[in-house]
């Protein structure tokens, strides 16, 4: 199954059905939009799931977690995707299967702007193409990935806005997220580190039996430090890979001074904002992002991006 959405209605696919599920955690916000029941899939600590808490954290969306066994994923059995995030959102139908951080984030958005449009109206708007690639190889992808939809015609610095938007979104997925692995998991010592942050953050203890936990810190760390090296050499990272991720962040830097407001999207967050916030949230443990915090003046932006997530002000600006 690829990325593109999903819709399982009722009487069919019943493994699907919340019920089955068991929910780690849930995050009701007052006067949250009731016409959205959200259940997300993921890993507490991976930046694409991090990206979509962010949004709905930030759109004041009430949701329900399912915490994924990183190496069984025996919670998304029910499921032919299988990568994390997945939401599923009730409809009347019976539940849209979301996948794609990104997409969701997409469809989420264009939904919020025009709640009178049904969701699974919405998501005809991202249709699944495939395509030849150089190499000769079949790949799929969603169209419209990083569009937002809106009704009429932009202003032409509304439509600057919009572009500026997605490019940024773009760049946290296709620049900033590969800094992480290998810092993240520069040395043993700090993979180590860094699954027992990711083990506390995801409650893993409550979750799942301790040898599973056990197996999850000291396997998954062997296997994403060796990782992080095929990383560092892929993607063309600096002999320190400390460095890699600072020159990312201030280029991040760079945009936001040449703009002259607190964030990318002025005043106000807007989806390049909650996409780097939330590919950054996903370290906020770990060593390198301590080392981040010291090495660049990230700190100011990033609090001010914490404290209108928590304090939910995307709904407040609908």
């Amino acid at each position: 199954m690829s990325n593109f959405p999903q819709l399982y209605k009722k009487g069919n696919k019943p493994s699907c059905h919340p019920s089955k599920f068991q929910i780690s955690a849930g995050f009701q916000v007052v006067n949250s939009d009731k016409s959205l029941e959200i259940y997300l899939f993921q890993y507490p600590t991976c930046p694409f799931c991090c990206k979509v808490r962010a949004f709905l954290d930030y759109n004041g969306l009430s949701y329900n977690v399912i915490e994924v066994n990183p190496i069984r994923k025996t919670e998304l059995k029910w499921s032919d995707y299988r990568k994390v995030p997945i939401l599923l959102v009730k409809v009347d139908e019976g539940y849209l299967q979301l996948n794609d951080s990104s997409v969701i984030v997409s469809v989420l958005s264009t939904y919020l702007n025009d709640t009178s449009t049904k969701l699974t109206d919405v998501v005809k708007f991202y249709p699944n193409i495939a395509f030849m690639d150089d190499d000769g190889t079949i790949k799929k992808e969603v169209l419209n990935r990083y569009h937002v939809m809106y009704h009429g015609q932009q202003s032409e610095s509304a439509s600057k806005r919009i572009v500026d938007e997605r490019n940024s979104r773009k760049w946290a997925d296709n620049v900033l997220v590969h800094m992480l692995s290998p810092n993240v998991y520069r040395t043993r010592e700090e993979a180590i580190e860094s699954f027992e942050w990711f083990s506390k953050v995801g409650e893993w203890d409550k979750n799942f039996s301790s040898w599973e936990v056990t197996s999850i810190v000291y396997l998954g760390s062997t296997v994403m430090y060796w990782l992080g090296k095929r990383l560092k050499k892929k993607y063309n990272l600096k002999s320190d890979v400390r460095e890699s991720l600072y020159d990312s962040c201030n280029q991040w830097l760079k945009l936001l001074n040449a703009k002259g407001t607190t964030f990318h999207g002025g005043s106000r967050p807007d989806l390049a904002d909650l996409a780097v916030f939330g590919v950054l949230s996903s370290i906020e443990g770990c060593s390198a992002f301590g080392d981040l915090r010291k090495k660049t003046k990230l700190s100011g932006w990033y609090d001010a991006m914490k404290s209108s997530v928590a304090l939910h002000d995307g709904q407040l600006a609908r």
